[in-house]
């Protein structure tokens, strides 16, 4: 399988080691009547719960104070109802397609060099061979001190071997962790899933709108209350990245359903593993947004941005994950959104699926 291979992780390590240094937006609604629970006419399937059609604000709420520019200014949206999965989806649902359709995931593809300098700086030089290996990013675990928190490397490792089914690198594996979030997943990776599944990912403001539950304003996925995050997400406690004090019963990644659900029923919309959606990442779409009033379905900016990350493409992940804390991103609210490059897998990124009433009739 060809592999696009332009990761992020490889990017910075091509950078590092060699000293190289080197919209117009469209809310493309969909013109169909607003679909509501009584118009589902089919069984909801195993494992996926349905998000009523509501209006609601997406961004930045009022009162959250760790709103950043990118989630500014909120706009209502209204969103047809459709069916999403209770959970991240598990090693042992990824590994059941893995062996029905033989996919390779892009971790685990040798890389093209010749492939990735097309979306490189001009005249990167080529690194060494024990670099262009294939590989994910991971955790760094024996991060012990900073010296500055705009600098994110110094708690992130390129590792060797990483991919979905050895987490950690290759001397690990995903044995007796089947109810756990599968990781290490590209873009790419997510939508071989979706189309074996007759699924598809969600956008940025469907995502949204699962996340509100029955609420409409909330800043969390259970409410406003930040004193309950413990409680209710898998999140970093203590000082980031060097001190994890595991207040929340877990140190890193958790099994899929260990909190409360939220008020619809779905599980880690919040903390555990970030999750893929459809929608490009593009850092100015909100200001570029002219019918405040209320935008139908919106499908996300016309091209990605990232004033960070130029030379790649990047999709919106929403949630947060294992690692998110007050002190640094604060990702485990609502409006919260970064980007991640469309060929990047990590040990904190994953990915839900949803259906429409109109793909299960097909």
């Amino acid at each position: 399988m060809k592999n696009p291979q332009i990761k992020i992780s490889v990017l910075f390590f091509l950078i590092f080691f060699s000293s190289c240094k080197n919209e117009e937006n469209t809310n493309k609604a969909i013109d169909n009547n607003t679909i509501t629970e009584t118009d589902v006419k089919l069984d909801t399937p195993e494992g996926m719960v349905w998000v009523e059609a509501k209006s609601f604000l997406r961004g930045a709420k009022t009162g959250d104070k760790y709103a950043m520019p990118r989630e500014k200014p909120a706009h209502q949206v209204t969103v047809d109802g459709f069916f999403i999965d209770i959970t991240e989806v598990t090693n042992a649902e990824y590994k059941k397609f893995v062996n029905e359709t033989g996919y390779v995931t892009v971790a685990e593809r040798d890389i093209d060099w010749e492939e990735m300098k097309k979306e490189l700086p001009p005249n990167t030089p080529k690194p060494h061979d024990s670099i262009l290996q294939p590989g994910s990013l991971i955790f760094n675990k024996n991060v012990k001190a900073v010296v500055s928190m705009a600098n994110f490397w110094q708690w992130w490792t390129w590792k060797i071997g990483a991919n979905w089914k050895h987490p950690s690198g290759p001397d690990s594996s995903i044995e007796g962790k089947d109810n756990y979030p599968v990781v290490h997943i590209a873009y790419e990776d997510a939508m071989a899933y979706c189309k074996w599944a007759n699924r598809r990912l969600p956008t940025e403001a469907e995502w949204e709108s699962a996340a509100q539950g029955l609420n409409t304003n909330a800043i969390f996925t259970w409410g406003n209350n930040p004193q309950l995050l413990n409680a209710n997400a898998n999140t970093w406690q203590g000082k980031f990245p060097t001190q994890n004090i595991n207040a929340d019963g877990f140190e890193y990644i958790a099994p899929v359903k260990s909190y409360p659900p939220n008020s619809i029923g779905l599980y880690d919309m919040a903390g555990n593993v970030w999750e893929l959606t459809s929608d490009y990442f593009n850092v100015n779409y909100y200001n570029t947004i002219t019918n405040t009033s209320n935008i139908k379905n919106p499908k996300g900016a016309e091209k990605s941005f990232s004033p960070d990350n130029p030379y790649q493409t990047e999709y919106v992940m929403k949630g947060g994950s294992f690692l998110c804390h007050d002190s640094y991103c604060a990702s485990f609210r609502i409006s919260a959104r970064m980007g991640n490059a469309v060929d990047s897998g990590s040990d904190h990124l994953g990915f839900r699926t949803v259906a429409t009433p109109e793909m299960l009739k097909k």
